[in-house]
This record gives structure tokens, sequence and C-alpha cells, in this order.
């Protein structure tokens, strides 16, 4: 089960075909919406489904809260779990009882979890049909190994910056994409930090995850 998991952190949705886009703003100006909307958006919780290359689907409940914190609850029967908590991100295995940990800087995800981030330097406006859809790609030319993020974002007023992220596609440097895709997304309700711990398998004392 581990595998699966690993393809989402060291892992771009093309939930558009990349199309020469209508009635669009420059790049510049929606790269500029997208770094607004991220550091506009304090909390998000969301459903998931993730697809993996093999077309294995997985579905959960995300809870993201900035910066860096951010906890993707499988469904049950996956017996995974994978939580940021600022600093690293953690992925938990309860089926094999394995734990693997890498620095948030180190995995696409930064992208999304790092809203001090210059988009500017790392970000590049993918063309969409659709003017009211944004498609940014993300990477570290001088860190390729650390992967590729394509986020999407659709135009929602009322939401954080008048955007709501619907979703990404990450590639990691073995080229294993994992697509998420969420939805019934809601921004701005208090989280507690306890929402980012978890239980360590390896110990002897199982409690609730």
């Amino acid at each position: 089960m581990l595998k699966y998991g690993l393809a989402l952190i060291a892992a771009p949705l093309v939930l558009t075909a990349s199309l020469p886009a209508t009635a669009q703003q420059s790049p510049t100006d929606n790269l500029a919406k997208i770094s607004t909307h991220l550091r506009s958006m304090s909390t998000m919780t969301a459903n998931f489904s993730q697809t993996d290359r093999s077309g294995r689907l997985l579905t959960g409940t995300l809870t993201l809260k900035q910066p860096g914190k951010i906890r993707f609850e499988y469904q049950k029967d996956a017996n995974l779990l994978i939580v940021g908590d600022g600093k690293a991100l953690t992925l938990i295995d309860y089926e094999v009882n394995q734990v693997q940990r890498w620095p948030i800087g180190n995995s696409p995800l930064a992208a999304l979890l790092n809203p001090k981030r210059d988009l500017s330097k790392y970000g590049k406006i993918i063309p969409t049909r659709n003017p009211d859809v944004l498609s940014v790609e993300v990477k570290d030319p001088k860190r390729l190994e650390y992967g590729v993020i394509t986020m999407v974002f659709s135009k929602t007023p009322g939401a954080p910056g008048g955007l709501s992220l619907d979703g990404w596609v990450s590639l990691d440097s073995k080229n294993n994409r994992t697509s998420i895709r969420l939805s019934n997304q809601k921004f701005g309700a208090p989280i507690a930090n306890s929402r980012f711990r978890w239980t360590d398998p390896r110990r002897k004392r199982r409690g609730k995850r």
C-alpha cells in the first residue's frame, strides 16, 4: 500500500486540455491571482479522489491549514494516512506498519503548502479552453528530482482570492503520476493543530489515528 501514497508525495492534473486560450488575462496576471488565492486561503477542507498511473482509485477527505499543514485521510480499507505538520510530510501505512518522512520542500506539494513561494520563479501558466479555469505547472528547474505539480483552479466568487482549487497532478522523477480531484471545498473554518498529528504504528501502543 505504501507505494500509492509515495507517488502523491514525491510526484501534473490535466483537468483541462492544454489548448490555445481565449479571453484570458496575461500569464503574469493569472500567476498573481493564484498567489493571492494561496496566501488568502487560511484553511480548506474537501473530499478527494486519487488516481495513480495504474488506474487505482482511492478516496478520502483532505484537511489543509496554512502554512504547511495537510492531512489526507483515506478510505478506511486503504489503511493509509499522509500528514504534513508544517515541516515534513509523513506517509503512514497501517497495513504494513511502515512510516516514511520527507521535508515538505522536497515535494511538489510545497507549491501548495508554502503560500510565500514565488510562483513567478517556479510557475508556468498552462492555457486552458475555459477562461474561468486557471492551470499552473510548478517545478524547480534546479531540483527536478523533487517532481512537478500542475494545479487547476476555477474562478469562484466568495472563495479566497476568487479562486477554488479543483485538484492537481503530481509527477515524480521516476515518471509516477498521481491525479487528485477535489469536491465540496470549504474555506476558512477553524482547524486545530491536533488534526495534523498521527499515531506511529511501529509502537505497540495503537491509538486513534
